[in-house]
């Protein structure tokens, strides 16, 4: 199928909007009503062939995205299809979308050996916040870094030198490249990670650690547990911090050839194998005519 190369900003931006939560819901159900919509305001000619299926459709739309609307979506999906996709392919990885650091939210974390945060601007993005981000950042995560456009990079070399920072360029073979290590630091804040931590978690970290657990009530048990983990030296309780998420019951199902489109809805979603498989299969159904 042949691409047009005039689309409008409303085009794009209502192209885009099928790739959401909401959206994925929604087929996982057989409700493509939104498809439809869209097909019917700018590709009825879609509707000539009976063998044309709504993911042909999906795989369409996205690669009108990925060349001429890099947004947050695209931008994360690339980056984990490109870049971080090596990296859950090692033992035990876990990765997490949008996730809670104190008043921050994180675009991509992984655990493995260590913890990595992945901080995303795209040329859509402001960085009025970033400095309140990467101040939440330091107290839980190794390394730090963003990810940027190309053309911004001169903008966020000003930010902490402890922080690394990742070029994206849509129009290269390679779209990422490391342009500035991130320093490691092993230093995490106890009060910010007890709040990350589940009431399991917490007192899992305490039993390894001292080898048993203090008489508490469910009233005094995180008073109790942050104040042992307090005394926990910082290399020792930040592989106590890792190991716990690591053991988070989330499977990270992505693929990095035939439905690599899908890779951040399965990662917010948190699909397990199953979900992702029927979401496809029911993306099979030919379009209604």
């Amino acid at each position: 199928m042949q691409i047009n190369t005039s689309y409008s900003q409303n085009q794009l931006r209502d192209y885009s909007s099928l790739f959401s939560r909401g959206e994925a819901q929604s087929w996982m159900r057989n409700d493509f009503f939104s498809i439809n919509c869209k097909i019917d305001r700018y590709d009825g000619h879609w509707k000539n062939s009976p063998d044309n299926t709504y993911l042909d459709y999906l795989k369409y739309v996205y690669s009108i995205l990925e060349k001429y609307y890099q947004n947050e979506y695209v931008f994360k999906n690339t980056f984990l299809t490109e870049w971080l996709i090596k990296e859950i392919g090692q033992t035990n990885s876990k990765v997490f979308n949008e996730y809670r650091v104190g008043n921050s939210i994180a675009d991509l974390v992984i655990f493995n050996g260590n913890s990595k945060v992945f901080e995303i601007k795209t040329e859509y993005d402001s960085d009025s916040r970033l400095e309140l981000q990467l101040e939440n950042y330091r107290k839980v995560f190794n390394q730090i870094f963003l990810i940027i456009p190309e053309t911004k990079l001169h903008l966020y070399k000003k930010y902490d030198c402890s922080v690394g920072i990742i070029t994206f360029n849509g129009n290269q073979v390679q779209k990422f490249i490391l342009q500035r290590k991130a320093l490691s630091n092993s230093e995490i804040d106890v009060d910010t990670i007890m709040h990350i931590l589940h009431t399991n978690e917490y007192k899992a970290i305490v039993k390894k650690h001292y080898d048993y657990l203090p008489e508490m009530t469910s009233f005094n048990q995180f008073h109790k547990c942050s104040e042992l983990i307090k005394q926990i030296p910082s290399q020792e309780l930040n592989k106590h911090f890792i190991e716990q998420m690591k053991n988070r019951d989330i499977e990270n199902v992505m693929s990095n050839r035939y439905y690599k489109e899908f890779n951040q809805l399965s990662l917010a979603l948190k699909f397990s194998k199953a979900e992702m498989k029927d979401m496809i299969q029911n993306l099979k159904s030919p379009l209604n005519a």
